[in-house]
């Protein structure tokens, strides 16, 4: 079966899907991927989606599960490189992403998710004292 890479980026994942997803390679990301969390101790997942071109009401749902499975993890999860026909899609099915952070591109995201995490250490830091 067929799998999508998981690479390793300091403390990040990321995930670039490149190929349209079904629904069973897209149940054996979720597992992989909180495998991986797991694994790597990952403080962040950036799941770059800048290849699908099609989405259905399950894959939506998938990407929301995954973003709720990290954060369980202690993990912070975004999705990006959404085209403009995937969140027309997704609008369209009703599906809102609440709680999945989104950005343009993985650039953006990686940024992001430098910028939450330094906040989220620097809170840690203040309650220890």
């Amino acid at each position: 079966m067929y799998r999508i890479p998981i690479l390793r980026v300091e403390e990040f994942l990321l995930v670039s899907i490149q190929t349209d997803l079904d629904d069973a390679l897209a149940v054996k990301l979720q597992d992989d991927l909180t495998t991986a969390i797991a694994t790597h101790h990952a403080r962040g997942v950036i799941i770059d989606i800048s290849g699908l071109e099609i989405v259905d009401s399950f894959i939506g749902r998938m990407l929301a599960d995954i973003s709720t499975m990290a954060r369980i993890q202690d993990c912070h999860a975004i999705v990006v490189g959404m085209q403009p026909a995937v969140a027309i899609t997704l609008v369209e099915l009703g599906l809102s992403l609440s709680g999945v952070q989104t950005a343009l591109h993985i650039d953006q995201g990686m940024r992001f998710l430098r910028r939450f995490l330094a906040g989220r250490d620097e809170e840690a830091s203040d309650e220890r004292e």
